[in-house]
């Protein structure tokens, strides 16, 4: 009897190479943030460089994921996994060795372009490869990774840069990525399945035009935001109003490509007639808003206020991924029984820890700051790993597999527009009250937190009002079968 891909034995094996993969592209988004000082000391460059070299790979990695993701829906998830994963391994060499600022924020382009292909694979072969419960635990231990390399991506870079030395440790951030990605390259020729996909011609497969309008839309939006520390906001405003026009176009060109029979590049019946998956992707984006905003911040406020090392600054926030670590990853066990009610609690878990570390900044400014706020970040870590993992599972849960690569890739998007819109906004609540209060860090500390937790609410409003849909559609007592449940061909 030939087995099928979700009976597949090795599948937990592929699943643990592929997340590893996909673990290094998530770190490199927030690893070089402590090694920014190493740079400009290495091979210098203005502050604008050193903030692209940042920027750049966010701007490139958000542009390609939905691409990516169909891409791995038309051709094949295994040869995009491959292919994707290659490139982001030489790409990482080439940064690593870049001479001069300007080569390596062009390699951190090339590196954010493959991290962005690479991505989707992850979120569809586990949907290819498990079902049901199952499922849930795979996406859970998607979720700890998602999770885990934003939060411990600091302690990462500040510990490669103690090991390396300050003026070529930053070479090692990049460097590290080699020897794991060739691994994980063999591994994957090895144990990921080959009977995923179908054979496919490009220009039948693909929406170019699509692909051109949907990637405007999301530059668009992205670059005034990964901009905010250069005037970005104040000079590009009106490309967001370009933003709302392209993407009217983008969904009026989709429809009509749906109409005439052809393979859209993203099916907006994935928002409108799939079960959760519209409400799930905007908790997913306005929660990344709150969460992903809050490490920079931190960085400033312990390197800057306290005068930690980016070892001991990183290390001050440890706690936050030890706790989404491991509730991440039971989290994914109960998603089945508990659905929508698991990201619910999470999220308020997230508000009051940050809330907590808001309040402790406000009344006990010290230099142990660190180690006061500990307990409050490791339940706000512990929320944190509550919402990422069962999201990603019950808004793709509707999802046919077919899509499941483009569905992804749109999710992840939304996260990282999330991720660009909280960096900005609380980075720059924290420069603007900094200087406003003649240098009171603890204070701009706080009112970043609160900002954070502003937006950790609204996530929390739009989670209650799916969890009632889901009771509506009495859906949120088990996790369905759902390869097949969309409502569309």
């Amino acid at each position: 009897m030939t087995l099928t891909r979700q009976q597949d034995p090795r599948r937990w094996k592929a699943l643990a190479v592929t997340l590893t993969a996909g673990f290094m592209g998530l770190l490199d988004v927030s690893i070089v943030n402590v090694a920014l000082p190493s740079i400009q000391k290495g091979i210098g460059g203005d502050a604008g460089t050193a903030q692209w070299v940042v920027s750049g790979y966010a701007l490139a990695f958000g542009l390609v994921l939905v691409s990516g993701g169909r891409l791995g829906d038309a051709l094949g998830r295994r040869r995009m996994f491959l292919i994707a994963l290659a490139a982001f391994v030489a790409m990482s060499a080439f940064a690593g060795a870049a001479p001069t600022g300007e080569v390596l924020v062009i390699a951190r382009l090339l590196q954010g372009c493959a991290a962005g292909m690479l991505t989707p694979q992850n979120s569809g072969l586990i949907q290819d490869l498990f079902q049901g419960a199952e499922r849930g635990k795979a996406f859970g231990a998607f979720g700890s990774v998602v999770g885990i390399s934003t939060a411990v991506g600091p302690v990462l870079g500040g510990l490669i840069i103690a090991v390396f030395g300050e003026e070529h440790g930053w070479r090692w951030v990049f460097y590290v990525n080699v020897p794991i990605g060739v691994l994980a390259f063999v591994l994957a020729l090895r144990l990921v399945p080959h009977a995923e996909g179908r054979p496919a011609r490009l220009r039948r497969e693909i929406d170019f035009l699509g692909v051109l309008l949907l990637g405007a839309a999301v530059l668009c939006v992205l670059l005034p935001l990964v901009e905010s520390e250069q005037q970005g906001l104040r000079r590009l405003w009106w490309l967001f109003v370009v933003a709302v026009v392209v993407g009217f176009a983008f969904v009026r060109w989709e429809r009509r490509v749906v109409r005439r029979g052809r393979p859209p590049l993203m099916d907006v019946r994935l928002f409108t007639e799939t079960p959760g998956y519209a409400p799930g992707a905007a908790i997913g984006a306005v929660y990344f808003c709150g969460f992903a905003g809050i490490w920079l911040v931190f960085a400033l406020f312990f390197q800057q206020g306290l005068g930690y090392s980016p070892l001991e600054s990183g290390l001050a926030v440890t706690p936050f991924a030890v706790g989404a670590a491991v509730s991440a990853a039971v989290a994914g066990r109960l998603v089945a029984r508990w659905g929508r009610r698991l990201t619910v609690s999470g999220l308020s878990l997230v508000a009051c820890g940050l809330g907590v570390v808001a309040l402790l900044a406000w009344l006990a400014p010290g230099r142990n700051l660190g180690l006061v706020v500990a307990l409050p970040l490791l339940a706000a870590g512990i929320g944190g790993g509550m919402v990422i993992s069962p999201n990603t599972t019950l808004t793709l849960e509707c999802v046919p597999t077919r899509m499941a690569g483009v569905a992804g890739g749109a999710l992840q998007t939304g996260q990282r527009i999330g991720t660009a819109i909280g960096t900005a906004v609380l980075a720059s609540v924290f420069r603007a009250i900094v200087p406003a209060t003649h240098g009171d860090f603890p204070a701009a500390l706080a009112v970043s937190m609160l900002c954070a937790v502003g937006f950790v609410v609204v996530a929390l409003g739009l989670g209650i009002a799916e969890l009632r849909a889901r009771r509506v559609r009495g859906s949120d007592d088990q996790l369905p079968n759902a390869t097949s449940a969309a409502p569309y061909e």
